[in-house]
């Protein structure tokens, strides 16, 4: 059985000379410790997923690194998230300095934000999650990418996406906690029945994945708060865009409409 552990590696690169990846990578060949994979990561680090037996094997590759003059250890743990997806895209995710469950991107960075998404989405139990930012900027579309991604199905419970929708009930199998439940927080708060938000209720319990968009209006007017949610996503066009909700018109819904059976 093999009982090897993966470890993350980040160091900074004090003085950039010919050899010096080549020389760490003989070292870690000299510890028998394996390079899963590598990149370069924000401002001159580089980041590698290790692979070894023994964390004596670790703790002897760092009493090392930390003699070498070229570089700087920035982490040397086990792999969070965030180490992973480094490594996978080159660039970090930011989270609040402040609110540790809020994390930043911007639009060039989708692909960085639909990963990591799916990752959330992978996790069993009970996960609500907030997306804040301007309308078209590609809330929706790296919510529904990100659940292709995981292999999740996903259902608009309210949305404008492709039509305007507001469920006010779900067929049985649709209520499965291996789906992802959409939420436009815009539309539910503004523009639904008390059998709409019965619904949610009930997805609330729902042992699954849950996505709010414009989580700020939605906690407003209902019995929510945002300590309630695991992650608060903000989505910009740039990084010094302001989210500003009075900016944020949607189409009004007609009191009527009721696409309580309507699917994607």
């Amino acid at each position: 059985m093999d009982e090897r552990k993966e470890y993350y590696l980040e160091y900074e690169i004090k003085i950039n000379r010919p050899g010096l990846l080549g020389d760490i990578s003989s070292l870690l060949g000299m510890l028998s410790i394996n390079i899963v994979t590598i990149n370069g990561v924000e401002n001159s680090r580089r980041g590698m997923l290790l692979l070894c037996r023994h964390e004596e094997q670790i703790e002897r590759l760092k009493s090392i690194l930390d003699t070498m003059e070229t570089i700087r250890i920035t982490k040397l743990r086990l792999p969070k998230l965030r180490d992973r997806l480094a490594v996978r895209h080159g660039r970090y995710i930011h989270s609040d300095v402040d609110d540790r469950k809020t994390f930043r991107f911007v639009r060039d960075e989708l692909g960085l934000l639909v990963d990591f998404m799916a990752e959330l989405y992978k996790k069993e139990g009970h996960r609500l999650i907030g997306i804040r930012g301007m309308p078209r900027v590609g809330k929706t579309e790296s919510i529904v990418a990100a659940s292709v991604c995981a292999n999740r199905k996903w259902l608009f419970v309210s949305s404008t996406l492709l039509k305007q929708t507001v469920r006010s009930q779900l067929i049985r199998d649709e209520y499965n906690e291996d789906n992802l439940f959409i939420i436009d927080g815009i539309v539910s708060t503004r523009r639904a029945s008390e059998k709409h938000w019965q619904l949610i209720r009930e997805i609330m319990h729902i042992p699954g994945t849950k996505v709010v968009e414009h989580p700020d209006i939605f906690v407003q007017q209902t019995e929510y708060s945002l300590e309630d949610f695991d992650y608060i996503i903000e989505l910009r066009n740039t990084e010094d865009e302001e989210i500003r909700y009075e900016s944020v018109e949607r189409p009004s819904l007609s009191q009527d409409s009721d696409f309580s059976m309507f699917d994607f």
